[in-house]
């Protein structure tokens, strides 16, 4: 990648939940020019106004956003037959089985950042979440040489990964962690259109699980949260306790976390730390990238989801409940609430794209 203003960016999965979102996200966008969209065979061949339709004609537009018009008459492409010579960078939203099989080859070409699973465990392949470890996008070349491809593959992490990553990442560089207990009370929307979860299962009612999701959540924090020795990412030593549960609620995962910090630090400085994190990032100027990574609130009623989730059009993380726990030596403990379809999702993996353009990552 260069700096070039102008990319021409594809999108695969376009008809579901999160290749929705990330229209909205490339709408207008002053850097990147969607000129693909791609789907699953069924789609292929049909505008996409008439690709988002249901038989009775209603549409299966998810966003809260506008339709963005601009693309409705645009014809879908059949995923494995994507045409990348006229394509610079590939955002990849479908199901991991998926991606294991259409990534590679987009990868042999042009540079692929994906919200699947199927690669996040890699060895070459950074998990990159802005402003928390940029420094380990150096592991893409280590992803070119080896693999013999012109582009690489960096996917985003779980949607509730994210917003606890972000969170605890000052608290490493500062105070350094012991352990973490985390427990989620994910949206609806995580859950995307298939399978979904039935209206009738989740009201006045919590599921209490949620297939992987657990294991994700603390493979992949430790994984973000490490550091880059040569070509190689070194998890960062911290047990990582998760319960991941599903709530009657659309947007935005709500997460309770329980830290022991490596060493002594006020309630204060705890504060401050989280405030402060990422301003180096932020300062860049990134077309979506929010003026803050992370807003500490003082009222104990917040963050709520309904409230808080839209912060910055969903980009910031919001902390809220900060208190000592006194289970725990040097123990915090804080709620924390994440929009998992927009910096979960599609919009942070348009603000990661930024950043590569303008580092000149390619």
């Amino acid at each position: 990648m260069s700096s070039n203003p102008r990319w021409r960016v594809a999108v695969v999965g376009a008809t579901g939940m999160a290749g929705q979102q990330f229209l909205v996200s490339l709408s207008n966008h002053p850097w990147f020019e969607l000129t693909t969209l791609a789907a699953s065979e069924r789609s292929a061949g049909k505008p996409y106004r008439e690709a988002i339709a249901r038989s009775d004609g209603s549409s299966t537009w998810l966003c809260d956003e506008v339709f963005p018009e601009q693309f409705a008459d645009r014809k879908v492409v059949a995923a494995p037959e994507l045409d990348l010579s006229n394509v610079d960078l590939v955002f990849s939203a479908v199901e991991s089985d998926a991606a294991r099989q259409l990534e590679p080859i987009y990868a042999a070409e042009v540079p692929v950042i994906s919200t699947a699973s199927a690669f996040r465990y890699e060895d070459d392949v950074p998990v990159l979440i802005p402003g928390v470890n940029l420094e380990q996008a150096a592991l893409l070349k280590r992803q070119q040489r080896e693999r013999g491809w012109k582009g690489w593959i960096t996917p985003q992490p779980n949607c509730t990964t994210i917003g606890l990553v972000i969170a605890l990442a000052p608290l490493v560089r500062q105070f350094g962690l012991e352990r973490v207990f985390m427990t989620s009370m994910q949206a609806l929307s995580g859950a995307g259109k298939s399978p979904g979860i039935a209206a009738m299962d989740v009201l006045d009612n919590v599921i209490p699980y949620i297939p992987q999701e657990e294991e994700k959540v603390e493979k992949e924090t430790r994984k973000v949260l490490g550091r880059l020795e040569g070509e190689a990412i070194v998890p960062l030593d911290l047990p990582v306790s998760a319960t991941c549960t599903r709530v009657n609620v659309r947007d935005g995962h709500f997460e309770s976390v329980v830290a022991a910090l490596a060493r002594e630090a006020s309630l204060d400085e705890v504060a401050g730390a989280l405030a402060a994190f990422g301003r180096e990032f932020t300062d860049l100027g990134l077309p979506s990238s929010p003026p803050e990574l992370i807003r500490v609130l003082d009222d104990p009623y917040r963050p709520q989801p309904r409230l808080d989730r839209d912060l910055n059009d969903g980009m910031t993380t919001v902390v809220g409940r900060l208190r000592e726990d006194h289970a725990l030596e040097r123990g915090v403990k804080f709620c924390l609430l994440s929009h998992n379809t927009k910096m979960g999702a599609a919009k942070g993996a348009v603000l990661l794209a930024e950043y590569l353009v303008q580092q000149g990552i390619s």
